[in-house]
C-alpha cells in the first residue's frame, strides 16, 4: 500500500505521515527533508551567480547521510532554502528518482511532502491533502522550535509562511494543489490524535471500497 500524504509547511503532514507509517507498518519518507537538505548545502550562497549549479550539483550528491541533521534541517531558515531550491527544475528531477524509489517498494510506504500525490505517486492507493490555516501552523511551528530552545519570532515566522506558500504557489516544477483524487483533511481545529483518526478512517475507508467491502 502506498500512501501520499501533502500539504502545506506545518500543516502537520509530517506527523500524520509518521503516524500513519507506524499505524500500518510501513516505511516512511519525509520528502521535505530532501529538499531541506538541498537548501543547507548551499547556505550562504544564495545569493551568489552559481547558486543554482550548487543546488543542482548538491541534489545530484544527496544520498541517506545527508538527511541525519535534524535540527539544522528543520529549521525556519532551512525551510525558506528548501522553497527556493525546489523551484529548480533539474534539482526536482535529481530528486524524483529518490523518491520513486522509495514509493514503489515492495514493503509499501507513506511519503508526505508537497507533490506526492500529483507527481511522485500518482498511482498511490490513498491521497491525502492536510491543510490548516497559516495562524494555526505559525503555532504549531512555533512550538516546535521552542521545544528544542530556540527563540522564536511570531510574527516573523507568520510572514515566511506566507511567503514560502506564495512561493511554492507559483513553482512551475512542482505541485502545491491538492489532486483530483485525493482527500482534504483540515487539521485546523484538530489536535494530532484527532487528526491521525481521521487519517486513518480514511485510509481504511478508502480501501475497503477498493476491496469492494
Amino acid at each position: 500500500m502506498i500512501i501520499a500524504v501533502d500539504g502545506p509547511a506545518a500543516s502537520g503532514k509530517g506527523t500524520l505521515a509518521s503516524g500513519l507509517a507506524a499505524h500500518y507498518r510501513l516505511p516512511h519518507l519525509d520528502t521535505g527533508l530532501l529538499y531541506r537538505a538541498v537548501g543547507l548545502a548551499i547556505a550562504g550562497h544564495e545569493d551568489e551567480a552559481g547558486f543554482e549549479e550548487a543546488a543542482i550539483a548538491a541534489a545530484r550528491a544527496l544520498d541517506a547521510s545527508h538527511l541525519t541533521d535534524l535540527e539544522a534541517l528543520t529549521s525556519a531558515e532551512t525551510g525558506v532554502l528548501a522553497s527556493k531550491v525546489a523551484v529548480i527544475g533539474p534539482v526536482r528531477q535529481a530528486l524524483y528518482d529518490y523518491q520513486r524509489n522509495f514509493a514503489t517498494q515492495a514493503a509499501g510506504a507513506v511519503l508526505d511532502g508537497r507533490d506526492i500525490g500529483t507527481k511522485i505517486a500518482p498511482d498511490a492507493d490513498v491521497k491525502l491533502f492536510i491543510q490548516a490555516d497559516s495562524k494555526s501552523r505559525m503555532e504549531r511551528r512555533a512550538r516546535q522550535l521552542e521545544k528544542r530552545g530556540k527563540a522564536v519570532d511570531r510574527y516573523a515566522l507568520y510572514h515566511q509562511i506566507e511567503e514560502r506558500d506564495a512561493r511554492d504557489m507559483l513553482n512551475p516544477n512542482g505541485g502545491f494543489y491538492k489532486a483530483d483524487d485525493a482527500h482534504l483533511l483540515d487539521t485546523t481545529l484538530l489536535d494530532i490524535e484527532a487528526a491521525l483518526r481521521a487519517a486513518i478512517a480514511i485510509v481504511d475507508g478508502t480501501m475497503a471500497r477498493k476491496a469492494g467491502l
